[in-house]
C-alpha cells in the first residue's frame, strides 16, 4: 500500500521563533502558523474568514534562519509532513496527543521589512552567506545605469549572417 505525507501551507506566523538546541548541538525551533481562508457566504451574503493555527517544527539550520529573519507576522511558505506527538499529561495522567508539521522547507515571503526588524544579514554577519527565501535577493548596488549613453555595441553571431540555402535533395520533406 502506498503512503503520502505532504503538506503545503502558506500563512503568517503567531510569535518570534525561539531556537534552542538539543544535547547534540541540532538546532531546534517550534513556530505558530496562522492560515487564513476567506470565503462568501451565500446564505448571510457577507465575505467570511476563518483562521487555522498550526503548529510547525523546524530542524538545523532551518531553525536558525528562521530564528535569525522572521518575526511575528512574517509571511512564509512551509513544505513538510505531519507528524503526531503523543504524551502523557503530567495533571491528569491522561494519554494526549497532537498533530503538528515537521517543516522540510520554508521559503519567506513579502520583503525583508515585513519579515524583521532584526539587522541585516550584512551587518549582523559580516562575509556571511545572506538567505532569502522569498526570491527577492539583490547582490551588492553598483552605479545606476546612464541611459544617456549609447547601449554597448552587440556582438556579431552566425545567426546575422545571410541565410543558407539548402541543397533541394537534402531537405526531409
Amino acid at each position: 500500500m502506498a503512503a503520502f505525507n505532504r503538506v503545503v501551507l502558506v500563512g503568517n506566523l503567531t510569535r518570534d521563533p525561539e531556537v534552542r538546541y538539543t544535547p547534540s548541538g541540532t538546532a531546534v525551533s517550534d513556530i505558530g502558523l496562522a492560515v487564513n481562508r476567506n470565503w462568501f457566504d451565500k446564505q448571510t451574503n457577507s465575505r467570511r474568514e476563518e483562521v487555522t493555527f498550526v503548529d510547525i517544527t523546524l530542524w538545523a539550520r532551518t531553525a536558525e534562519v528562521a530564528g535569525e529573519y522572521l518575526s511575528k507576522g512574517s509571511q512564509v511558505l512551509v513544505e513538510g509532513r505531519l507528524q503526531q506527538d503523543s504524551w502523557e499529561d503530567r495533571e491528569s495522567g491522561q494519554r494526549r496527543s497532537k498533530l503538528k508539521v515537521v517543516c522540510e522547507s520554508l521559503q519567506m515571503l513579502g520583503n525583508r521589512d515585513e519579515r524583521s526588524s532584526a539587522p541585516t544579514p550584512a551587518a549582523a554577519n559580516a562575509g556571511a552567506p545572506q538567505y532569502s527565501g522569498g526570491g527577492d535577493f539583490s547582490p551588492e548596488p553598483t552605479s545606476a545605469p546612464n541611459f544617456n549613453e549609447a547601449p554597448p555595441p552587440m556582438p556579431q553571431s552566425s545567426f546575422d549572417a545571410a541565410p543558407v540555402e539548402a541543397p533541394d535533395d537534402e531537405v526531409p520533406f
